[in-house]
């Protein structure tokens, strides 16, 4: 043992030399930055969607008009409520407008705020449900903020927030009395200076009749489902007051059955379901994709320094002071060391990441993810099948490196072993689902799934019994797989040329120890 300590330290110091081990460290953090950084970025840059309308009704642009605004005022007051919260510099970046609503919006709930909009637009409007005191600086801030938002271009807009509708579309007038108005705006949609235009029907209170959407790109469908959805609303509204029926009424009917979502404790007690409660529920699924990362990364590591030092011959060197079972023992208990190392570095960037890319990007986290991070049931399981999960893969891998000449020989063998990763990728979720279904318990009891599937139902989570019984038939599995790996590895890394048959292996790992077979040459 004290041989296979002296070669684990060689190989993580070899290992903390090479570049792909300090790639493997700062990779995460790279690729969690892009996955943050880029979408809003390409968010950001999207070139706003000119779009103009030709109205053959005479009323419905006008009402969708007024429901832009008011969503658009709406994002302003959560913007301007936010920043007051926060206050400080973030408070003092806003223009004077936002500034003196700020006040007023902070004490709103979000989902007052588009009632508090439309008391902004329309100083009649009923400011229903919302305080007296609100309503009063609303429409006292009102003229001085509607004068300042209509001089507000697309791009000023996109520095406040990328959710505006003037961030994101630009309408133009079209010019209805002009003769061949469609022509004239099928050309401009052709040259480019247009992305699409609407055509309105002169009833669409009764049908959809005349209603057209032009565009040369229907692969992009925000635009379309953007204005088609604020004039539905609209129109919706116009056929239930032609019918007689309030708002409130309508509502009303169409109103499903709700069922308020309760969750049993740990005590068998009820208790009320959090959004951080379904993050709970679904982040083994995360686990289980960054373990598979892990091992597959970690095993591939071995895999590749097993064939490298091989065909370098440096293995002859080390076999002349150690037997080859130390030699592997060491080899994986290194290579183990190497990967808790990046592991623990990627935790490390992911709650760094968590808690500055948000502020970095001036878009404070709706979710504290690393919260996760606290649950001793998802680390303590990350780590310990982390350890399981790798040590079986390492004794496959390490077995295969040791047979194989170069990385092109073990593709062929490595095969079987990918396939076998794979299947945790594909059930991940179904049993997230369903953590104690029928297919996650069968699966438990699959060694080479058995660290995946356990990780993936952490949520369920799984009884005590299963959790033993599972780790007792992978610890088996393990030794198993050890052992044989054992036994092809001390005749397979002396083996040079052709690469045994599968036949031939099977007859190392039967052979009794301190036998070995020899291959046969046939004759010539």
């Amino acid at each position: 043992m004290n041989k296979a300590w002296l070669v684990a330290q060689r190989e993580f110091l070899e290992n903390m030399r090479t570049k792909s081990f300090w790639i493997g460290i700062f990779l995460f953090p790279v690729l969690l930055t892009l996955m943050v950084v880029v979408p809003e970025l390409l968010e950001r840059v999207k070139g706003s969607r000119g779009y103009t309308v030709v109205d053959r009704s005479g009323w419905l642009l006008e009402a969708v008009q007024r429901e832009v605004l008011a969503g658009d005022l709406a994002e302003l007051l959560w913007l301007a409520a936010r920043r007051y919260r926060e206050g400080g510099a973030q408070l003092a970046e806003l223009p004077e407008p936002l500034r003196q609503v700020a006040p007023a919006a902070a004490a709103l709930n979000p989902i007052e705020l588009p009632a508090a909009a439309r008391v902004v637009i329309d100083a009649a409007a009923p400011g229903t449900g919302l305080p007296d005191t609100v309503v009063s600086a609303l429409r006292d801030a009102a003229p001085a903020l509607l004068s300042w938002w209509n001089g507000v271009t697309p791009a000023a807009a996109r520095r406040l927030s990328a959710q505006l509708a003037r961030a994101r579309y630009v309408f133009t007038p079209a010019d209805t009395a002009a003769p061949n108005v469609e022509a004239q705006l099928d050309r401009a949609v052709g040259r480019g200076e247009l992305f699409a235009y609407f055509v309105i029907g002169p009833e669409p209170v009764a049908d959809n009749t005349g209603s057209k959407y032009v565009s040369k790109n229907l692969t992009d469908e925000d635009l379309r489902e953007w204005f088609g959805g604020l004039a539905s609303a609209v129109v919706r509204q116009q056929r239930l007051d032609q019918e007689g029926i309030a708002r409130a009424t309508a509502q009303w009917i169409q109103a499903p059955l709700a069922f308020e979502e309760r969750r049993v404790t740990a005590a068998g007690e009820q208790a009320e379901v959090e959004r951080a409660d379904t993050m709970r529920q679904w982040a083994p699924v995360v686990f289980v994709y960054l373990l598979w990362i892990a091992v597959f990364t970690i095993a591939q590591m071995l895999l590749t320094n097993t064939i490298e030092e091989k065909s370098n011959r440096l293995m002859e060197v080390l076999l002349s002071s150690v037997s080859p079972v130390q030699l592997m023992a060491g080899k994986i208990g290194g290579i183990a060391v190497t990967g808790l190392t990046v592991v623990a570095s990627w935790v490390v960037f992911f709650v760094a990441g968590v808690k500055l890319l948000p502020r970095l990007m001036n878009a404070p986290a709706r979710m504290d993810f690393s919260a996760l991070l606290g649950e001793p049931i998802y680390l303590a399981s990350f780590v310990a099948y982390f350890l399981l999960g790798y040590l079986l893969y390492a004794a496959l891998l390490v077995g295969i490196g040791s047979v194989c000449n170069t990385l092109k020989e073990a593709q062929n063998l490595m095969t079987p072993v990918i396939l076998l990763l794979m299947v945790p990728l594909f059930s991940m979720v179904p049993i997230g689902r369903d953590p104690n279904g029928t297919l996650a318990q069968v699966l438990s009891y699959v060694p080479p799934f058995t660290p995946f599937v356990m990780m993936n139902r952490a949520a369920g989570p799984p009884t005590p019994l299963e959790y033993l019984a599972t780790t007792g038939v992978l610890l088996v599995s393990i030794a198993a797989a050890l052992w044989a790996a054992a036994k092809v590895f001390r005749v397979g890394v002396l083996l040079y040329g052709k690469p045994p048959t599968p036949r031939e292996i099977l007859r190392w790992i039967r052979a009794p120890v301190g036998v070995v077979a020899v291959r046969r040459e046939s004759p010539t």
